[in-house]
């Protein structure tokens, strides 16, 4: 069943109109008619079956028979903060199968050794919309605008932290240091890594310092092994 991303959707209302862009897309590109159904997804948890009413390129009407409330809700809080890639493409692919796998926020963080510094978000949220609706999640995850690192360390978190890093240290591994059912903040540094420094910050600021194996993982990869074992260990 074919499948929208409708944000501004609420659950009281009897009808939806399609926006110009997803009335073609739906009529024109998928030739969808009066009397088909569709989901929609309003990125808040609410899944929403619906039949087409009036099938208009420009404004299709739906009308709405059932609504599903928190849809597949996790029973935990996962927020990345990552050091955006030099390679865009690096970070979307992280952007995307985090997505898929599960993940709630993600933090783009400006540290000393990044070497990338902007990022445009609103094609990044894009590849998010496009993950949720290809693996059926009804929760949108945030993307944060880029910020520096001090920022995010300065910042109160009502739930775990953790810092991953290369540095030698006393680490511990992810499965030894989350409570389950929880909320985490996880910190992935860039390519050159962290600074010592940046290190001794997050620590000051109460964070544990993890280990995510013995392989040295490229920035996307790291973050996304973090996502996979915090979804695993709580399932």
């Amino acid at each position: 069943m074919h499948l929208f991303y409708t944000p501004d959707i609420q659950p009281t209302n009897p009808q939806y109109f399609l926006s110009e862009e997803e009335s073609k897309h739906a009529i024109r590109v998928l030739r969808l008619n009066i009397g088909d159904e569709v989901q929609l997804i309003d990125g808040r948890g609410g899944l929403y079956g619906a039949e087409i009413k009036v099938a208009h390129p420009k404004r299709t009407i739906l009308q709405i028979n059932s609504v599903i409330s928190e849809f597949n809700k996790r029973n935990h809080y996962l927020h990345i903060a990552i050091a955006p890639t030099k390679n865009m493409e690096r970070l979307e692919w992280f952007l995307e199968k985090a997505t898929e796998i599960g993940i709630d926020e993600i933090s783009l963080i400006i540290c000393q050794r990044s070497e990338r510094k902007e990022v445009k978000t609103d094609r990044s949220n894009k590849i998010i919309t496009a993950a949720i609706k290809q693996s059926l999640k009804a929760y949108h995850p945030v993307l944060n605008e880029p910020e520096p690192l001090a920022k995010i360390l300065a910042r109160e978190w009502d739930g775990q932290k953790f810092i991953a890093h290369c540095e030698p240290g006393e680490k511990i591994n992810l499965k030894d240091g989350i409570t389950p059912g929880g909320k985490y903040l996880i910190l992935i540094g860039p390519e050159g890594d962290f600074t010592p420094k940046e290190i001794e910050d997050a620590l000051s600021n109460d964070y544990k310092a993890i280990t995510l194996g013995e392989s040295r993982l490229r920035t996307e990869t790291a973050a996304l092994e973090a996502c996979f074992e915090i979804n695993f260990l709580n399932r």
